[in-house]
């Protein structure tokens, strides 16, 4: 008799990284005999990886504990835990807070999860592990090809933070900046490539600044021979920090073809003063330079930023050369939030506290502003083709056609600038019966909205070159 399977669901609220590290969290439970639950109602094993970049991820964390009470009480036997940066910031306190859970694990605890879980299940006791001392865990059977259905993945190239921006927690709950070796990113990069996967988005807290503690390669040139492996596709990463954005990595959108023409670069704001009081360590006219830099060396790179209103002592001003940066630099997108006090993060101290409905004035007229911009830009993309790398089925699906006879499936998949393109296959196209997930494929814009475009496919895949702009096979 085989054992019998034992079922784990991971809940997962923030960034990329955290995406990435429940994807870890599953891989490494499988030595334990732990599938995939469908719900929490049919779990042996139940994970919260949390988020405590803002006061509102951490609320919602603590509502998700909440509500596993019930579970545990009509199933004493569920194993109970969370992970990720609350767990990391509050440790042992989340224990005594909710006496329901069995274990609370920080953002280094990845690699020693196993034997957490496997300590529970035979002691039945309860755990604490928030060691920072730890270095990067290495992905367990590298050299092992995993069959993929998803053709993007998530990639791990450096952790923890140096820059102690004043309103962010991720050095206290990340730790130091550690970077990985180029050696075991590319061995990770071939296996899943071996797998299937035909895009990776390489991941930290900020990438521009990888390898300069270790003296590794700088971030450029681990761009390049993450370029050079064969049957990858396309390559992203996240997140650039403007004062570390280099000469030769702006060039590397110049040369690298694998390389999408998209930088996620956050300004956070367009005043100098709050940009101190934030400790950023560049000015508006530093980054507008770098902005201006990027357009010369990549025509048509797409460009997005996160920005934070409220910020302490913000004048009225201040908030208006946000808004005038939005302008100028027309970012293709934007994530932006309003500003809230962290525990351990210097800003929590400063004076000048903008009330919540000044905040949300501020944080509404920012998103208006950017999605008329993105709109604008969407819409000069109607009637030419776009080369999109196919990610599969699109959550929204149309019905059956007007005389009922089949179901026209829209797919979805994302540009080289990273706009989200729906679309359909043209009755002349290819075959629906194919597998065309993780293909570049040309696809005829006919409507831009807000936030995605939508369009039919325009023919076969393109090849294994990404095209440097979206206009390249303009009609």
């Amino acid at each position: 008799m085989g054992m019998k399977p034992k079922y784990l669901y991971v809940h997962t609220i923030g960034c990329q990284m955290n995406v990435n590290d429940s994807d870890r969290i599953r891989s490494g439970l499988q030595s334990l005999h732990y599938q995939a639950a469908l719900s929490m109602d049919t779990a042996d094993l139940i994970i919260l990886n949390t988020c405590a970049i803002r006061a509102k991820a951490q609320q919602k964390a603590f509502s998700f504990l909440g509500r596993t009470a019930r579970l545990k009480r009509n199933n004493p036997d569920l194993i109970i835990g969370v992970g990720g940066c609350v767990a990391q910031q509050e440790g042992e306190s989340i224990l005594k807070q909710m006496p329901h859970l069995d274990f609370v694990f920080g953002t280094h605890a990845i690699g020693r999860l196993a034997r957490i879980v496997d300590r529970i299940e035979t002691d039945r006791c309860r755990i604490v592990d928030t060691d920072l001392s730890a270095g990067i865990d290495e992905p367990e059977a590298e050299t092992t090809p995993v069959a993929d259905e998803n053709p993007t993945r998530f990639v791990t190239i450096m952790r923890g933070c140096d820059n102690f921006c004043s309103y962010c927690v991720v050095p206290y709950v990340r730790g130091r900046e550690t970077s990985r070796h180029p050696r075991h990113i590319l061995q990770e990069i071939r296996r899943l490539v071996a797998g299937g996967v035909r895009e990776v988005t390489l991941l930290g807290q900020n990438v521009n600044s990888y390898g300069q503690k270790e003296a590794l390669p700088t971030f450029a040139e681990l761009l390049s021979e993450i370029n050079a492996v064969e049957g990858l596709l396309r390559i992203r990463f996240t997140t650039s920090h403007p004062k570390d954005l280099s000469e030769n990595l702006m060039d590397a959108f110049g040369r690298l073809e694998k390389l999408c023409r998209h930088i996620h670069l956050p300004v956070q704001s367009g005043s100098d003063r709050i940009l101190k009081r934030m400790n950023r360590k560049y000015t508006r006219k530093e980054y507008l330079q770098k902005v201006d830099r990027l357009r010369r060396i990549c025509p048509g790179i797409a460009i997005t930023s996160d920005i934070i209103v409220g910020f302490p002592g913000e004048t009225d001003t201040e908030f208006q050369k946000t808004l005038s940066i939005i302008r100028e630099v027309e970012f293709d997108n934007i994530f932006a939030f309003s500003y809230s006090d962290r525990p351990s993060a210097p800003a929590a101290e400063l004076p000048g506290k903008i009330n919540e409905k000044q905040k949300n004035e501020r944080l509404q007229a920012v998103l208006s502003e950017q999605e008329a911009i993105t709109l604008r830009k969407n819409q000069t993309l109607v009637g030419s083709t776009v080369e999109i790398m196919v990610d599969g089925f699109s959550k929204k699906q149309n019905g059956a056609n007007g005389s009922g006879s089949h179901v026209d499936f829209q797919w979805t998949g994302r540009t080289t600038t990273n706009k989200i393109v729906n679309f359909l296959f043209s009755a002349d196209g290819l075959k629906i019966r194919q597998n065309h997930t993780g293909r570049l494929l040309g696809v005829r814009i006919e409507k831009a909205l807000p936030h995605s475009l939508w369009g039919h496919a325009a023919g076969p895949e393109s090849g294994s070159q990404g095209l440097k702009g979206e206009k390249s096979h303009a009609a």
